[in-house]
């Protein structure tokens, strides 16, 4: 079909149904040219298409008659319409005339007024006898019933629809003489969805209860498979489940078409008589599968509409929460300005976020790793507070700093009088942190029998309180954290191999804070605002050089160390910008040699000094570099690293 311009917002699903018409369409602007020309236009007048758009209307009608086709085409001065339906004389492309009936339907579009008009041959009708003539009336006005819901249908808001199909129905029943019209759609799964009905007068509509899979087997397996089903006789039906139904309802014929778009049935749309029994004309067959095309296609175009407006709601409604959530974590910023806000945005910083991301909407186990004063708690808070059980708080418990002999009972709980001093039952942080999230930091110097106990935890989720034989189930999420090299804590018999690959499920690195240096400017600022508000003092900014040697320096003590340099010049300053001096022995740092073995050097002896030469213990140097003593020990000797004052 060929379009002009000004039509373009015409939907498809006009378009294809004016082509499907058997009768002559035109569509034509209020000047008379004409943009649309179906094809039984083509054949009836002798033009082709291409040849008739872009013309005026007048081409197609003989002088004599002009005047009056323009009064019904609505085109005369004075916006007159004369009444349809009088026969008017049209003159074909070889300039032979011939007589046809007229209807003509302004329709508004957001490109000015058109104008619908219908032209029916009605030679045929004069020459046809009683029976014939009505068969043909009875045509006539099925398409001039498509064309107008055609218009009806276009640019119609969703919300009137429903209303738009049950005229549609209305209609479509009145001109047959029929007695009920039915629309159901089917919605996921092949639910069928309350149904919008007509019913004459006299007729009881049908009850959405009724249970149409059970009640009409049959019939709704037919019109899934895409095939219509039409019988004149319920003798026809060839299931007797469906015909006791048909016969319950009242139905005596029935056509009943699937509507599919993209290869699925979506809707069924049902016309009976009750009355009387009918037959269904092929005439008549064709029209009402082209009514129930357009209820197809304007259901299809809702469905779609509906599916956009739920995604835009959708996007909205996430990006309101992401401004919320960020309004909030920006407030977050201003007020909570100590240790516990992740600060920065290096690269080392930004993938660890992201494999805490990934891994928060999970209830699988966590294992933190990285050195000393990283901020791998602070990461399992970050962790905990994306996922589900955010709702309720996370249970701490640092196991290096609880002694060895009361660790289990800590964890697991214990009943009155489980051991000496033992004088009342106490909870365990794993019955605190059901249905939440525990933290066990410093996992690698947990005890090995302890360790038992917790392997269990994590296979079957039970454990018993000391002095209890009765097995505790729980559900609670485990983030575990170390410092350690928990692989040779294994190959040195210290820690559980079983217990290991159970923690390791999904290991995060926490970078140390020499690996994002471009992050240190702003931790130095976050920290001094939070000591600014503790020492009530006014600090507008630090000096460049300061932060410049922070990020030379190598942090050995990570941001709990740089958090204790920067609290220490806030201590003693006196001005409105702060000076950070480093430790003394880093004052060398900006010329620190490019060499493997002099970095090495650096490293360790900065990690020496800010431990107090303290090799050996929790907080001494070998722990710190992840090295055993004895091998730290050999290491000093090569580099010619000694004690001050020792000889």
């Amino acid at each position: 079909m060929f379009v002009a311009d000004p039509v373009t917002d015409l939907t498809a699903v006009s378009v294809l149904a004016l082509e499907a018409l058997p009768s002559a369409v035109l569509v034509f602007d209020r000047a008379g040219t004409i943009v649309i020309a179906n094809r039984e236009l083509e054949r009836q007048f002798g033009y082709a298409r291409d040849e008739l758009v872009g013309l005026k209307v007048d081409v197609l009608v003989p002088d004599a008659a002009r005047d009056y086709c323009l009064e019904l085409f609505g085109l005369a001065a004075g916006e007159r319409h004369a009444a349809p339906g009088s026969p008017v004389v049209c003159r074909r492309k070889d300039g032979s005339e011939f007589s046809v009936e007229l209807a003509s339907s302004s329709l508004k579009t957001a490109n000015g007024s058109l104008v619908v008009a219908s032209i029916a041959d009605v030679s045929e009708r004069r020459r046809s006898d009683a029976t014939q003539r009505a068969a043909l009336d009875e045509r006539v006005a099925l398409e001039r019933l498509i064309a107008e819901l055609s218009s009806a249908f276009i640019n119609l808001p969703a919300e009137l629809i429903d209303d738009a199909i049950r005229k549609g129905l209305g209609q479509a029943c009145a001109l047959l003489g029929l007695d009920r019209g039915t629309f159901i759609r089917i919605g996921p799964g092949g639910v069928l969805r309350p149904s919008i009905g007509w019913t004459a007068e006299g007729v009881a509509p049908l009850d959405d209860a009724t249970p149409i899979p059970e009640q009409f087997p049959w019939t709704l397996d037919q019109l899934l498979s895409g095939d219509v089903v039409c019988f004149a006789s319920r003798d026809e039906i060839p299931d007797e489940v469906d015909r006791r139904s048909y016969a319950a309802i009242g139905t005596q014929s029935s056509m009943v078409l699937p509507l599919s778009v993209d290869g699925h049935v979506m809707a069924i749309v049902k016309f009976s008589a009750v009355h009387a029994p009918r037959t269904w004309p092929p005439d008549v067959a064709h029209c009402l599968e082209m009514i129930a095309t357009v209820f197809a296609q304007v259901v299809a175009r809702q469905q779609r509409d509906e599916a956009l407006q739920a995604a835009m709601e959708e996007t909205q409604r996430l990006k309101n929460q992401f401004h919320v959530e960020n309004v909030y974590l920006r407030h977050e910023a201003r007020e909570r300005l100590g240790p516990a806000v992740i600060v920065g945005g290096s690269a080392a910083l930004r993938q660890v976020l992201s494999q805490a991301e990934q891994v928060a909407g999970t209830d699988s186990t966590v294992l933190l790793l990285g050195e000393t004063g990283t901020g791998k708690e602070l990461f399992a808070s970050h962790i905990h507070s994306l996922g589900p059980r955010r709702g309720r708080a996370m249970v701490r418990v640092n196991c290096a700093a609880i002694p060895a002999t009361l660790i289990e009972s800590e964890l697991f709980g214990r009943e009155k009088g489980a051991f000496t001093g033992s004088l009342a039952r106490q909870i365990g942080r794993f019955e605190l942190a059901d249905h939440s999230t525990i933290f066990l930091d410093e996992i690698g110097d947990l005890p090995l029998d302890v360790q038992v106990k917790l392997l269990r935890v994590l296979e079957e989720r039970k454990f018993e309180r000391l002095g209890s034989p009765r097995p505790i189930s729980v559900d609670t999420r485990i983030i575990a954290a170390t410092h350690r090299n928990l692989e040779e804590r294994v190959a040195e018999g210290l820690f559980r191999e079983d217990l290991y690959y159970r923690l390791n499920v999904f290991p995060i690195r926490v970078p140390p804070l020499r690996d994002r240096v471009e992050d240190i400017p702003l931790l130095a600022q976050r920290l001094v605002d939070e000591f600014s508000r503790t020492f009530g003092k006014r600090i507008e900014g630090v000096d460049r050089d300061s932060l410049a040697a922070l990020q030379r320096y190598s942090w050995p003590g990570n941001i709990r160390e740089l958090r204790n340099v920067v609290e220490r010049a806030m201590i003693v300053a006196t001005g409105k910008r702060l000076t950070i001096l480093l430790p003394e022995s880093t004052s060398a740092a900006s010329a620190r040699s490019p060499k493997l073995i002099d970095v090495e050097r650096d490293h360790i002896l900065a990690v020496l000094e800010s431990s107090a030469w303290r090799i050996r213990g929790a907080e001494g140097a070998a722990v710190r570099l992840g090295m055993k003593p004895t091998t730290l020990e050999t290491r000093m000797a090569k580099l010619g690293l000694r004690r001050p004052g020792s000889h």
